[in-house]
C-alpha cells in the first residue's frame, strides 16, 4: 500500500478527501516511522466552516478527533529510544518502553517530598534568589485590601450567623491569599468553578459587597433568587459558576468549558477550586485524565489546608500530599505555599500562560490552613488542637506576612490600615442593614427558569403549597410573598 501511494498522487488526494485526513498523509511520511506523529494544519475549507454552526457535522468531528492525535510529546520523548535492538525495546501505545531483565518496583512514596515554591518568608521578607513574578504597587495594594475586605467580610458575617440573622456561613479565615493572588493573576476572561471557600476571587473581580450581603440574607436582589444556601454566590457576568455543595463535581465542568474555549480558541483558560477532601473523589481522577487527554487548558487549584472537615489528609492518602497525583495522569505540576501571596500570583500566572499558550492542563496545590471551624455547623476544636489553630492564626498569617512585604515598600503604613479597615467596616454594616431589610423573593420564584412552559404536575405542586401556607401561616415566613 505505501509503495502504490508512494506513485498515485491521485491516490493519496483520494483518500485525504474520503478518510479526512487532511496533511497526515503524504508521499514522504511513507519514508518515516514517526509518520503519525506529524502536526496538521488545518485546510481553507475546514478553517471556513469552523464558525459556521450549520457546518457538515462529519467535518468537525473529523477535525476534532484529528486533534486529539496531535498530542504526541510523551511519545516523540520516549521514541527517542535507540531501537537498534527490537529485542530490548517494547513498541507500544503510546511510546516506546525499554525492556530491562531487573525486576523493579516503583516506590509507593520518594525519598524527599515535593519541594514548596515560596518568595516570601514568615516576616514577610523576600527570600534571596527566589523566581519572582514582579508585582507594583498598585497590584499589591489592590490584593491586600481585598484580603483585608475578605476578611472583615468574613467576620461580620460570621457573626450575623451566630446571632440568627442568617441560616449558614463558612469563612476563609487563613486562606485568604489563595484567594485573592489567584484572582489577581487571572483575567475577566476566564471562566471561574469555584468550591465553596473562594469569595475572594468573585470580590476581586467586582462582585460587590451589597451583592455578597443579599445572597447571604436571600433577598429578592439575590441573583439565584433565594434558591441556595448563603455562600453559594454565583455571575454570569463575573464569569464565575454558581458554587455547588457537592464536592469536587465542578472539576470535570472546568475540564469540558476549558476544551469549549480551546476550540473556540479563545485567549483564556477555565480555572477551578477544591479542597483536599476533593482529591478523594472519583471526579477529582476523572478531571484530570480528561484535561490531559484532551489537552484542555485549565488550571486545577487545590486548598491543601490538611482538613476535609474532621478528616486529617493523613486519613485521606498516603502520596505526598495531591501534587505528585498530576504527574500520574500526564499533567505539569507544582506545590506553592498557600500563605505566600508572592507566591501563589506567581505560580498562577505561569500556570495561565502554559495552559493557553500550550494547550495544557497545570495543577497547583497550595498548602494552606483552615484558622476557622469548616463551617458555622462544625467546631474544629472537637478534633484538632487549639495550639495549632493559634499557632498558625498568628505564626503564618498570610494577610499580615502580606503587609508586611508592602509595607516594607512604603506602599502602606498604619494610618492607611487603620484608615480601610473602619471604611470596609462601615461600608459592610451598611450592605447588611440594607439586605436585611429587602423584601425576599416570592413563593412563585421557586417553580420559574427551569421550565418555558411549566408542565401540570409543577402546576400542582404550588397549588399545594400555597394552600398549604394559607392553611398554616404560622409554619412559614411572614415576609415571603405568597
Amino acid at each position: 500500500m505505501a509503495l502504490c501511494m508512494k506513485k498515485s498522487p491521485k491516490l493519496i488526494n483520494h483518500l485525504k478527501y474520503r478518510m479526512c485526513l487532511f496533511d497526515m498523509i503524504t508521499p514522504s511520511s511513507w519514508n518515516s516511522t514517526s509518520s503519525h506523529h506529524q502536526e496538521f494544519p488545518v485546510t481553507a475549507p475546514i478553517a471556513h466552516n469552523l464558525g459556521n454552526p450549520d457546518a457538515d457535522l462529519s467535518v468537525k468531528a473529523t477535525l476534532f478527533s484529528a486533534c486529539r492525535f496531535k498530542s504526541t510529546k510523551p511519545e516523540k520523548q520516549l521514541n527517542s529510544l535507540n531501537d537498534a535492538d527490537d529485542n530490548k525495546i517494547l513498541d507500544f501505545p503510546g511510546g516506546k518502553v525499554r525492556f530491562s531483565p531487573k525486576m523493579t518496583f516503583i516506590s509507593e512514596s520518594p525519598e524527599e517530598r515535593t519541594q514548596c515554591y515560596r518568595v516570601l518568608d514568615d516576616n514577610g521578607q523576600l527570600i534571596l534568589g527566589s523566581n519572582l513574578v514582579q508585582v507594583g504597587e498598585e497590584l499589591a495594594v489592590k490584593m491586600y485590601n481585598d484580603m483585608i475586605t475578605l476578611q472583615t467580610m468574613d467576620t461580620l458575617f460570621y457573626e450575623a450567623q451566630r446571632q440568627g440573622r442568617i441560616s449558614f456561613y463558612l469563612t476563609t479565615i487563613g486562606e485568604e491569599a489563595i484567594n485573592i493572588a489567584t484572582a489577581a493573576a487571572l483575567t475577566a476572561d476566564d471562566h471561574v468553578f469555584p468550591q465553596y471557600r473562594e469569595p475572594g476571587v468573585l470580590l476581586w473581580r467586582g462582585f460587590t459587597l451589597q451583592e455578597f450581603a443579599n445572597q447571604c440574607f436571600v433577598n429578592k436582589a439575590d441573583h439565584g433568587k433565594g434558591r441556595q444556601m448563603p455562600i453559594h454566590y454565583g455571575s454570569n457576568k463575573h464569569n464565575y459558576f454558581t458554587v455547588s455543595s457537592t464536592i469536587a463535581t465542578q472539576l470535570p465542568h472546568a475540564v469540558g468549558a476549558a476544551y469549549a474555549l480551546k476550540m473556540d480558541r479563545k485567549d483564556a483558560c477555565a480555572v477551578t477550586y477544591f479542597g483536599d477532601g476533593g482529591s478523594s473523589e472519583g471526579d477529582f481522577h476523572a478531571a484530570l485524565n480528561f484535561a490531559a487527554v484532551l489537552e484542555a487548558p485549565v488550571i486545577f487549584i487545590c486548598r491543601n489546608n490538611g482538613w476535609a472537615i474532621s478528616t486529617p489528609t493523613s486519613d485521606q492518602f498516603r502520596s505526598d500530599g495531591v501534587v505528585v497525583r498530576g504527574s500520574a495522569y500526564g499533567v505539569r505540576s507544582i506545590r506553592v505555599d498557600g500563605n505566600d501571596a508572592l507566591a501563589i500570583y506567581g505560580a498562577v500566572h505561569a500556570a495561565r500562560k502554559m495552559a493557553i499558550t500550550e494547550h495544557r492542563p497545570i495543577l497547583i496545590e497550595a498548602l494552606t490552613y483552615r484558622v476557622g471551624h469548616h463551617s458555622t455547623s462544625d467546631d474544629s476544636t472537637k478534633y484538632r488542637p487549639v495550639d495549632e489553630i493559634e499557632w498558625w492564626k498568628l505564626a503564618r498569617d498570610p494577610v499580615s506576612r502580606f503587609r508586611k512585604w508592602i509595607e516594607s515598600n512604603d506602599w502602606w503604613s498604619s494610618e492607611a490600615e487603620s484608615e480601610f479597615r473602619s471604611s470596609v467596616r462601615q461600608q459592610l454594616l451598611h450592605a447588611i442593614q440594607v439586605a436585611e431589610k429587602a423584601e425576599k423573593p416570592p413563593v412563585a420564584d421557586i417553580f420559574t427558569d427551569v421550565y418555558d412552559v411549566p408542565p401540570s404536575n409543577l402546576h400542582e405542586q404550588e397549588k399545594l403549597l400555597r394552600e398549604a401556607i394559607r392553611r398554616h401561616p404560622r409554619d412559614y415566613p411572614s415576609d415571603v410573598p405568597a
